[in-house]
Parts: C-alpha cells; structure tokens; sequence
C-alpha cells in the first residue's frame, strides 16, 4: 500500500505531523507533498523541523496568488505525480486551498482520498475555508472526525455512515506531544497578557473593519498587555494603523509552532479569528474570544473555553473583564481529544 499526504499551510503540517508517524510504525509506504501555499521560513520549513516532519518527497512550489490561483496551479501540479505515482490513497488535511484542489485532483483521477477533520461546518459559505470543506466531503472516500457534531453533519449529507470514523483530533496529538518541549515563554515579561491573532479576510482585508477591531483592542491595551501574532500580509497595514497611538499592543513576527503553544499556554486569554487556535485553547483551558458570527468548531463553545463574539465589541469587553475578574466558563475537553487520534487513523487505513 502506497500513502500520499498532501500539505501546504501552516495548520496543515502540525496535523501531519502525527500521522505520518503513525503511519510508519505500520511500516506503510508514505510520500509527502507540499504544495507551497505557504511558502515562507516562518510559514512553512520552521514547522518541518520543529515537528520532525521529513523534507517533503514533492514541493510543488505555487507560491502566492489569489485563491482561484493558487487552487489552479496546485491542480496542475499535482496531477502529473498522482498519475505517475498511483498511490493507493491521499490523505488530506483541514480545509485550506491545498485541500481542495488535491481533491479535485484526485476524484479526477479516481484516487481514493482520505480527510483528516471531515464534517467540519460553518454553514457560513461566505467563508472560502466552508466552500473547501464541502467540496472535499463531497468527493473524500474515507473520513476521519473530531466530533460526533461533525459525524452528523456528514450524515445529513447522505455520507454512508461506514466511511465515518470519529478519531478525535490530531492538532491534540501534536500538542500533547510537544507542550513541555520547550517550556521557555517567548515573550519575556511577568506581567498578565493577552494573545491576539487575526487573518480571516472579513476582519484584516477591509481596513474600515481592521480599524474599528484595533481600536477595541487599544481599549483593552489599556488594562492588559497584547501581543499579537501577525500574518505578514496583515503586518503593514497594523503598523500603519499603530503608528501614532500608545498602547500596549506588541506586533510579533509569526512564531513557531512550540513557541506559538507556550505563549497561549501562558496568557491570560486569547483574542483570534482562527480554527485551530479554538480547540488549543479549549484543550489548554485558556479562554478563547473568536471574533467571528460563527464556527466549525461547535463543540469549542458547548464544551470548551470558546465564546463567539462576532462583531459586537461591547460583548468582547464585557468578556475580557469576565475573564480578568475570574467569571468566565472552565470548560472541558471533547471526547477523544486525548494525544491518540493518529494511531487510531493509522490502525484504520491498515486495515482497510
């Protein structure tokens, strides 16, 4: 049996990261690729090495573009090496553009496809990571869940009910994994803080928007420390916008992963737009403000230490002085989010 993973974006590769080695303990044939979408050190080759991932079989190398682009040139990529290679199955992970154009790729060809976080929804399709996510449910032949919430979703779709297997969560595996690696906060105070993180074009694209959220965070700045994580298309038009005002809000460059884990492990909550980031701090027991109408991640909310704030500032502030004064929800970790979700992946595909 032969196994391709296709990757391309940062939360990608922590996902990889365990099954890939779980998946060789079973002493099956793997080969990765990477397609590029993410392209820079701080983006992508810091993850392969924090994470002991090898060095990608195929880099395909797409670079940046607009995400019609970027799709079209993974496509066109790809092909000629699942054609080559005929792999047996393509496993593919989350719901970034590299995502579905492997897909695509691959129901073409008539290879079997495998997805790591299948059923996830949003029910917002404004969002390009929804439209992702459908589509390759709607062509995977194998699907691997965090939740029983997404094992519904799927089965309202008409998904056979022998193809879902509910796992847990691989991002849990890599951070159980690695927490206590290297244990060193990379921000040097001693001071509570919070950690922000925004991307999600709705909120960093439309600069009336991104002024309106800085100007909230300011607020907050002036009561507690900020350090937020910037993704470099966002970092010129923040420091364009922070230029003439005091604050307490600390612009850092992309960290690595580890680094990344420590600093929210550490904080007092974190303000995000991010998927990922709401089932770490779920696990980790850090409060979660996730400034978006909605999430893929339900169970984030009903069990763990998300809360959606949407657009409505007056409840992130009132939310952020919940959390300073003790009031806000523990929380408790989902079912199978227990370090385990890739050696049950692994027993799985051998046995198929």
């Amino acid at each position: 049996m032969k196994v391709f993973h296709v990757v391309g974006a940062r939360p990608n590769f922590m996902k990889l990261a365990p099954v890939y080695k779980a998946i060789k303990i079973k002493k099956i044939e793997q080969a990765i690729v990477h397609t590029g979408q993410h392209y820079n050190t701080n983006m992508s080759e810091v993850f392969f090495n924090e994470l002991n991932i090898p060095k990608p079989d195929f880099n395909l190398e797409v670079g940046p573009g607009s995400q019609v682009e970027q799709i079209a040139k993974i496509m066109i990529s790809l092909e000629p090496i699942i054609i080559k290679n005929k792999p047996d199955l393509v496993i593919l992970y989350g719901d970034v553009n590299s995502t579905v154009a492997a897909a695509l790729v691959c129901s073409k060809l008539q290879t079997k496809i495998a997805h790591v976080e299948a059923g996830l929804r949003s029910f917002d399709e404004t969002m390009p990571e929804e439209i992702n996510r459908i589509i390759t449910d709607r062509v995977a032949n194998i699907f691997f869940t965090t939740s029983i919430e997404a094992n519904y979703n799927l089965k309202r779709e008409g998904v056979d009910q022998k193809k879902i297997y509910l796992v847990g969560n691989v991002m849990i595996d890599t951070l159980t994994q690695f927490i206590n690696t290297h244990p060193k906060n990379p921000v040097k105070t001693t001071d509570e803080y919070a950690v922000v993180t925004l991307h999600r074009p709705s909120n960093v694209d439309n600069p009336k928007n991104l002024r309106i959220i800085i100007k909230k965070l300011t607020e907050i700045s002036g009561y507690l420390n900020l350090y937020f994580s910037v993704h470099p298309r966002t970092k010129d038009r923040l420091s364009a916008i922070l230029k003439d005002q005091s604050n307490n809000i600390h612009l850092l460059d992309p960290l690595g992963y580890i680094e990344f884990l420590n600093l929210i492990k550490k904080s007092k909550m974190v303000i995000t737009d991010s998927g990922g980031i709401q089932e770490e701090t779920t696990f980790l027991g850090t409060p979660c403000l996730t400034l978006r109408k909605n999430t893929e991640r339900p169970v984030t909310i009903s069990l763990g230490t998300n809360t959606l704030i949407g657009d409505d500032f007056n409840f992130l502030l009132k939310n952020v002085k919940d959390i300073m004064d003790g009031k806000y929800k523990k929380g408790e970790i989902p079912e199978l989010w227990d370090g385990h979700a890739a050696e049950r992946i692994a027993e799985i595909i051998s046995k198929l």
